[in-house]
């Protein structure tokens, strides 16, 4: 029996297999390359520009309402209260339109964001595709998705470069 164990042992040792991974694996930090390309620094000034004129928008209207609050409050010891109780319905009604607008804004603002990172990405795509065929590579991660890895698999500032090489006159 002592036996029949050693050469079951033995016999599991020299056919143990040792996992080697023949994949190359990579990963590229997607948030670096949208900020540092020209491409990406493009679309994002797009979208913070379309964010600058929205705000302007809505503190223009804000002013408004205020202004007109403001008319209310002043004529508001001089006006009969009808007059008054009309003038606060209006204001109510404009707020609420208001309100709505701005909504309506913030929807538009996301969608149209969405588009325009989205319509990036498939941009970047078949570069990176290109790339990682060029260079051989099997998998490529999301560097969010990685806890730990060596420095030189990061590939990201190669497809800034490639990126920026193919528009650069974009």
């Amino acid at each position: 029996m002592k036996l029949y164990k050693t050469v079951l042992i033995i016999f599991f040792f020299f056919n143990l297999n040792i996992a080697h991974s023949n994949e190359s694996i990579y990963f590229i930090d997607l948030d670096k390359l949208v900020k540092n390309s020209n491409l990406g620094k493009k679309t994002l000034a797009k979208i913070e520009n379309l964010n600058k004129k929205n705000i302007e928008n809505l503190k223009i209207k804000n002013n408004e309402l205020k202004k007109r609050e403001n008319e209310i409050k002043t004529k508001q010891n001089v006006v009969s209260k009808e007059e008054l109780d009309k003038e606060i319905n209006i204001l109510r009604n404009k707020i609420n339109e208001f309100k709505i607008i701005k909504d309506q804004m913030v929807l538009d603002f996301e969608k149209k964001k969405n588009e325009n990172m989205n319509n990036l990405f498939l941009t970047f795509n078949p570069i990176i595709q290109d790339y990682m065929k060029k260079n051989s590579i099997d998998i490529l991660l999301e560097s969010k998705n990685v806890f730990i890895g060596k420095n030189n698999l990061d590939i990201t500032n190669d497809i800034i470069k490639e990126v920026n090489v193919k528009f650069k006159n974009e």
